[in-house]
């Protein structure tokens, strides 16, 4: 193919990819099947790394992310991004459509929206391109997150239709519940908190360094306001219409997101439907936004200090039940972590029947000063689980007793641990105590580790007591005639789960690391390690100084994973899995050219063009060495953004040759 007809090929591919974006994360009425589609981005990432002056920033392919960002430039909006006044009183959203109305505006109307709880967020686009994304900050300046928003599959990179050429556009991040909700189960499974609630965690994913961990968070957008010169267009609802046609996520009036209406009735209906149904909706709001439709009223009525005079919301408050704490109950989880869960009295809450709710530790016992018997608050706000809030003392029982959270394990009762600056309280018994073996196993074999068919989480539970399974490794010692005297086990089902515990051998090494289940490992920090050390046999050999120097890599991290090896038991577990015949090295690549061939070199910092994983791998790509500290054999250190001090010193005293990003690029021909 030559350049003409690759620039070609790859414009169509844009377009294309883009149309069936939109039907997929817009629509939701695809027209082609999943495979279809990844086999045009791939053809189209293909095509961009033979031609690279073709590839643009906006590229569909652009949407996995892989940017590396140190430092979120801020900029100032050329429209100021002013917040709404707002209310939780009825009687005060009636009395301001009143003052509105009173003003001797002709043709009168409201446009009434939801208040989607997430993150607001300018997008600015420059003929039909997106070219920059911007938070709110303070209202006059804001950050600039473009590398992470263009990962937001809802965001249009290119726009279609008749729209202007230059503008602005304003709405709302948000976390879809069930994006949240996957995010907490991933943490759980890792061994990591649980997000509170998806407003701050969308809030925290718009400012992660590493774009590719954006892609993979599942943010959504809702976006409903233009800004411009010369807007062909007279009101905010017709604008939002247009904003649609062009490729943008605006809010559906068939579903009721939005409603154009002229009187303080049509206003209050939206108001109170929306407070009885919102909690059915697949993402969180927090109220209802009231704006005077036609541009030219909105000019009349211009602004306060703070606000539009215009435009205001109507906040919802909580909804909060009272019922009574019947019990508390002690869950271990898989990492040991011991959680407290209350049995309520059930109750209707949001449009669903409550009976538990998480205490989360033993300082949230005590700070609420929880007994059995007690009448407690329990609300659902900001975040998904419902949660007690508070008690009424004067309905406490006379013989109430106090909760008092528990000194042992409630399964194996050995002696609970709570380390130094953690709230929770976990269980050390991790070999032994059944709720931790078994969750082990069962995340082991989950989708996202090993995979392995057959195997539910029931199938686990039923081997592990009848003594088959006592860690991992056992699973690739069951047998057919074992597991055919088992109850419910008939031929198919024994010869699927054999098969499938067979077929994980061939699971690649950094799932097989996140498998295992180590405290803070998650998918995406087993990726990391798994790259920056390329076999288990180098990771379970490294030095808390070298797990640091891996990107998204602390010392809270660190220390896991070093305490995970130095347990006599996890290693013998590695040992026999390695015996069996699971992958425990990176898929090893072709080198692209011997140009490094015997350079030892090291790298650090923080870097631009590539992550520092990805300059590791080209390194060993190009026939190099990597090293993890610099001695006098090192021939090149490669120095990034935020580089140690100390490398820096020890490098120059021994004469090192230093190069830069840029420098080592063009030095392995990088990109040619």
């Amino acid at each position: 193919m030559n350049p003409e007809e690759a620039r070609e090929r790859i414009a169509l591919l844009i377009k294309e990819i883009n149309y069936h974006n939109r039907l997929y994360y817009v629509e939701a009425a695809p027209e082609i099947p999943d495979t279809a589609f990844d086999a045009l981005l791939k053809e189209l990432e293909k095509l961009e790394e033979q031609f690279p002056d073709f590839a643009s920033d906006n590229s569909p392919t652009k949407r996995v992310g892989g940017d590396i960002t140190k430092k979120f430039e801020t900029v100032a909006h050329e429209y100021p991004m002013l917040s709404l006044a707002n209310t939780y009183s009825e009687e005060e959203i009636q009395e301001w459509v009143q003052r509105i109305t009173k003003a001797g505006l002709e043709n009168l109307t409201f446009v009434c929206e939801l208040k989607y709880d997430g993150v607001a967020i300018g997008l600015r686009y420059e003929n039909g391109e997106l070219v920059r994304a911007v938070t709110r900050g303070d209202g006059e300046k804001g950050e600039d997150i473009t590398m992470n928003v263009r990962t937001i599959r809802t965001v249009p990179l290119t726009l279609t239709g008749d729209f202007p050429i230059k503008f602005e556009i304003r709405g709302e991040v948000f976390m879809p519940i069930e994006a949240f909700n996957k995010l907490n189960e991933e943490r759980e499974m890792a061994g990591e908190d649980r997000f509170a609630n998806p407003r701050n965690t969308a809030a925290g994913t718009l400012k992660l360094q590493d774009s590719s961990m954006v892609a993979n968070r599942g943010l959504d957008t809702y976006l409903y306001g233009v800004n411009g010169q010369d807007l062909p267009f007279l009101s905010h609802f017709e604008a939002v219409k247009s904003a649609s046609t062009w490729g943008f996520k605006t809010p559906p009036e068939n579903q009721g997101y939005i409603s154009c209406c002229d009187s303080i009735e049509g206003v209050m209906d939206f108001i109170h439907y929306w407070d009885e149904q919102r909690n059915f909706l697949p993402f969180e709001i927090d109220g209802i936004v009231i704006k005077v439709n036609s541009y030219e009223h909105q000019r009349k009525l211009g602004f306060t200090a703070k606000s539009p005079r215009w435009a205001t919301a109507f906040k919802f408050k909580a909804k909060q039940v009272v019922t009574q704490l019947l019990s508390v109950d002690f869950q271990v989880g898989r990492t040991g972590a011991v959680t407290p869960v209350a049995n309520l009295a059930p109750i209707q809450l949001g449009g669903t029947t409550v009976k538990r709710a998480s205490l989360h530790n033993a300082d949230q016992i005590e700070k609420l000063d929880l007994h059995l018997g007690d009448f407690v608050f329990v609300e659902k706000g900001g975040e998904i689980i419902p949660k007690i809030v508070g008690l009424d003392v004067s309905k406490r029982p006379i013989d109430a007793q106090k909760i008092q959270f528990l000194e042992n394990c409630p399964e194996c009762n050995s002696a609970l641990v709570r380390k130094e600056g953690e709230a929770q309280h976990f269980c050390p018994n991790e070999l032994q105590c059944a709720p931790q073996v078994v969750g082990k196993i069962q995340h082991f074999v989950s989708r996202k580790a090993m995979n392995i068919d057959g195997l539910g989480e029931e199938t686990v539970v039923q081997l592990f007591e009848a003594g088959l399974i006592q860690n991992v490794a056992d699973l690739y010692s069951l047998s057919h005639e074992t597991l055919l005297k088992l109850d419910r086990m008939a031929e198919k089902s024994v010869e699927n789960l054999l098969n499938g515990v067979q077929q994980s051998k061939s699971i690649p090494f950094e799932r097989v690391l996140f498998a295992l289940g180590i405290r803070y490992v998650g998918e995406t920090v087993a990726k990391r390690l798994a790259q920056a050390f390329q076999t288990m046999d180098a990771l379970m050999n490294a030095s808390f100084d070298e797990l640091l120097e891996v990107n998204e890599i602390g010392e809270r991290i660190a220390q896991s994973v070093l305490e995970f090896f130095n347990q006599a038991d996890n290693r013998n577990t590695v040992e026999v899995l390695r015996n069996h015949g699971l992958l425990f090295e990176m898929e090893r690549k072709a080198l692209h050219s011997n140009v490094l061939q015997g350079k030892s070199i090291v790298v650090s910092g923080v870097f631009e063009k590539v992550s520092r994983e990805e300059l590791k791998e080209l390194i060993e790509l190009n026939g190099g060495k990597n090293i993890s500290s610099v001695s006098s054999k090192t021939d090149y250190l490669v120095a990034g953004e935020g580089m140690g001090p100390s490398k820096l010193k020890k490098a120059t005293d021994l004469g090192v040759r230093l190069i830069n990003e840029n420098e080592f690029l063009t030095l392995i021909g990088y990109g040619k």
